[in-house]
């Protein structure tokens, strides 16, 4: 409740004059929170995050960057880095997720697409962080640790250490190989909106902060192996092929073979799998937020699928099968 008085004397004093109210908009996985002001006239949205734990500082930065770009994010029209709270512009409250089950996927995709080349037109070094190796293999250790070892009760041997490790090195060698982009890092349903008005508004992203300089295929996997809602993989084929169309039509660092950015994507998304995995069961046994369980059913079978194609990576797969005490299952290997 302190903090909820602090960001109220906040707003009253950058909002001289005007009656509002707050309501809470939405909480996400992290110490951030996010409240609804209502004015007369119109509504905006209030950040509220604690500075001992978040920074508001890569957001800001990274809505000016993807701002520029032509993408439409919240415009932060006030700001209190020391206390942790900004203000912003109102995207509304229809998520991608919510619409897509209403069945308007085709279009929403197409524009989730052409603003993510946008922001990947816009790319060049320095100016976030790089998604390295390093960073790359922090968050699939976040494997072992969280859904191995709490959310299994399970300890790995040496052999089955040194095929993870495996995997891991086989991932990065192909993932740092991949063209080098802006990477949202969490492109998917729950943080892009349904904005009406004129042509480019949609969708409205959020969530951006964690931003990095990255491989082109890592926000078309969180868009289309989203943990949230599974499509057909032919028609994930489908988009991806789209998507190939325009990179290389916008002069993109893509690959001239479908069939090798097809193999990129899939990798990339085994390594994003691997992370989920490790985030959702961290944030049940460490956090308390039961809500992602139901989840990791659908990340764990995009990780297989992908992996049982791949010779590659057919070695995990016979380690998930250890884990989960299940039979090989016979698939095609590419």
């Amino acid at each position: 409740m302190q903090r909820q008085q602090q960001l109220n004397s906040w707003l009253e004093k950058v909002l001289p004059g005007e009656q509002f109210s707050l309501a809470p908009a939405s909480a996400d996985a992290s110490f951030r929170r996010y409240f609804r002001v209502t004015l007369p006239e119109r509504t905006l949205i209030a950040m509220d995050a604690p500075p001992q734990h978040e920074d508001c500082r890569p957001f800001v930065h990274v809505a000016e960057v993807f701002g520029a770009a032509g993408v439409h994010v919240p415009r932060v029209i006030e700001q209190d880095l020391a206390q942790g709270f900004l203000l912003l512009t109102d995207l509304g409250n229809t998520t991608y997720l919510s619409a897509l089950n209403a069945g308007t996927a085709a279009d929403l995709y197409r524009d989730a697409m052409d603003a993510l080349i946008r922001i990947q037109q816009a790319s060049r070094s320095g100016v976030f962080p790089l998604y390295d190796e390093a960073l790359l293999t922090r968050e699939m250790r976040l494997f072992p640790e969280w859904y191995v070892g709490k959310h299994l009760n399970a300890t790995l041997d040496d052999k089955q250490q040194a095929v993870l490790q495996k995997t891991f090195d086989t991932l990065n060698r192909n993932i740092l190989s991949q063209g080098q982009v802006y990477v949202h890092r969490d492109y998917h349903s729950r943080n892009l909106m349904v904005c009406d008005g004129a042509i480019g508004e949609n969708p409205g992203i959020l969530d951006f902060q964690d931003a990095v300089y990255g491989a082109i295929t890592y926000d078309l996997v969180s868009l289309f192996k989203d943990a949230y809602i599974r499509w057909e993989e032919e028609q994930v084929l489908d988009w991806v092929v789209r998507y190939w169309e325009k990179a290389k039509k916008a002069g993109l660092p893509v690959p001239q073979d479908i069939s090798d950015f097809y193999r990129d994507f899939e990798w990339m998304g085994a390594q994003r799998h691997l992370k989920v995995l490790g985030i959702f069961a961290r944030l049940y046994h460490r956090d308390g937020k039961d809500g992602y369980l139901k989840d990791l059913p659908l990340v764990m079978d995009y990780l297989r699928r992908a992996c049982e194609r791949y010779i590659e990576l057919r070695p995990l797969v016979r380690l998930l099968d250890q884990l989960e005490n299940r039979q090989s299952q016979v698939g095609y290997t590419f």
